[in-house]
């Protein structure tokens, strides 16, 4: 779409629908920085949150058959 075309289509709107328009416009935005800003884990960045017991790689008694 133009944006001369969407220029016209919003200036035919009545106000109220007009800052409907604006405020999804800001919506809009504010969800696209939001993606922007996301951030890539680190390799590591949970080093220490998960704890194996020592007997980990044990075999296991019931399945011993």
């Amino acid at each position: 779409m133009e944006i001369a075309q969407l220029y016209t289509k919003i200036s035919a709107l009545p106000s109220e629908l007009k800052s409907e328009v604006n405020d999804f416009v800001d919506f809009l935005l504010a969800k696209r920085n939001k993606q922007l800003k996301k951030k890539k884990p680190v390799f590591g960045c949970a080093k220490g949150d998960i704890i194996m017991s020592p007997d980990f790689d044990k075999p296991i008694e019931d399945f011993k058959d």
